[in-house]
């Protein structure tokens, strides 16, 4: 694969998740270009090296050939100035030219036997940087550990490091304030559980399950990113995110499949097509949060990196896609019932309902895949904590949405109707038929 394709899948998948201290393995490896992370600098950013096991297969006669080989630090922008200066043939090397900021390049080693090295190098330059490796020797292999840690010192607090990226360092508070109104959530729904106990469905208590879930799992994602942004590491903290990220995924793609049904407000049972909707979704789930996590622990070093995010992006589209068709079965259900079993007024309520859930649905799938993707994109990494806030502010309308509309009443207003409205739906009904026509 040529250099300039490496740098074009190195701006695609540019915007990394994990910050903290990382160790890579890399064997035997020919790559022109290796990604290890991406960083949001202050203007006391420190970048710590440490390589060990480091080997060299190829024609490495002396170390001059070796300015070829090294690391360095580089910005979005600066990716098309490189790629611009490789299609113009100005250089050959990634690493000669001057838009990027050379860390380490290995013809500073002290010899070509050396496996070990240790490089503090101080960026003072704010901005958002990724680390890459670069190898502009075709027929050399590399082999080597590599312990990376980029952070900020914090300034007046005895240089106190924070190895969460600029952007992302309030990111534990958001969480943190986040669980919180859940739980307060939580609590209300409890509260109105009881109040209407002689009207509650099963789905409520699922419904209860949810936003508890999600608020364990925010209220993890808060230690878990406290602790990175103290010590580089989450001491345990991302297992525990990951099993209630896992949990709170799969019961919230649930859920939306057993509302869109119509399971315990319109029928105690669920057919077989609607029965292997959720065969497909949950497995798909499962699948979904083993690539999240290979993607967040490996890092864009591993060679089959990009494939696991490929898989995640895939499977979350097809998750996303099959949750609709049990709504869109439910309103044709309750529309062939409107014109036949002479209950239109009930039926047309009801039809209303899941047309606007619907419509929920897919402004809140759009909006936290696409429109959240886009923000995170173009806002200057100093910010890039404000796209997290606008999904889970997202997620958290759409929460409080589904439980207003399917909330507990003993008598909701469609499904007690009076004469005049069954006689104006029964017409808006025939309105609709002529317009269809």
């Amino acid at each position: 694969m040529s250099i300039p394709l490496h740098l074009l899948i190195l701006l695609a998948v540019a915007s990394l998740a994990a910050a903290e201290i990382r160790i890579s393995e890399i064997r035997s490896d020919d790559r022109p270009i290796i990604p290890f992370d991406e960083f949001g600098f202050t203007h006391r950013g420190q970048l710590e090296l440490n390589i060990t096991k480091l080997s060299l297969s190829g024609p490495t006669s002396d170390l001059s050939a070796l300015s070829k080989l090294g690391f360095f630090l580089c910005t979005r922008d600066a990716w098309i100035h490189v790629l611009q200066q490789i299609e113009d043939g100005e250089i050959n090397c990634v690493l000669g030219s001057d838009a990027v900021q050379k860390v380490y390049t290995f013809d500073r080693l002290p010899s070509l036997t050396t496996s070990e090295l240790n490089f503090l190098y101080a960026e003072s330059d704010a901005d958002q940087y990724t680390l890459v490796f670069a190898n502009c020797l075709p027929q050399l292999k590399v082999s080597m550990n590599v312990r990376s840690a980029m952070y900020n010192l914090e300034d007046g607090k005895a240089n106190r490091r924070d190895y969460l990226s600029a952007g992302k360092t309030v990111l534990p508070r958001v969480y943190f304030l986040l669980s919180i109104i859940y739980f307060v959530l939580g609590a209300v729904w409890i509260s109105f559980l009881y109040k209407k106990r002689s009207t509650v469905f099963g789905i409520h208590f699922f419904m209860l399950a949810v936003v508890l879930l999600k608020a364990l799992n925010l209220l993890c994602e808060a230690e878990d990113k406290s602790y990175i942004k103290r010590t580089g590491s989450a001491h345990g903290w991302d297992v525990v995110f990951y099993i209630f990220s896992f949990l709170k995924g799969i019961t919230l793609f649930t859920l939306i499949v057993l509302i869109g049904t119509g399971w315990s407000f319109l029928k105690p049972y669920l057919q077989d097509k609607e029965k292997k909707v959720l065969m497909i979704v949950i497995p798909l789930q499962v699948v979904a949060n083993i690539a999240q996590v290979v993607i967040d622990e490996t890092g864009p070093f591993a060679q089959d990196w990009v494939t696991w995010k490929q898989v995640f992006l895939l499977v979350d589209v097809v998750c996303c896609c099959a949750v609709l068709f049990p709504i869109v079965w439910s309103i044709k259900n309750l529309r062939e019932a409107a014109k036949t079993d002479g209950k239109a007024a009930v039926n047309l309520m009801k039809l209303t309902l899941f047309r606007q859930y619907y419509i929920v649905v897919i402004c809140y799938i759009y909006f936290t895949r696409v429109v959240v993707y886009a923000l995170e994109t173009i806002t200057s990494y100093k910010y890039l904590w404000t796209s997290v806030v606008a999904g889970e502010l997202a997620t958290l309308a759409f929460y409080v949405f589904t439980g207003y509309k399917f909330k507990p009443e003993a008598h909701n207003p469609y499904f007690v109707i009076d004469d005049e409205e069954e006689e104006a739906a029964a017409e808006q009904l025939k309105l609709e038929d002529e317009f269809e026509l």
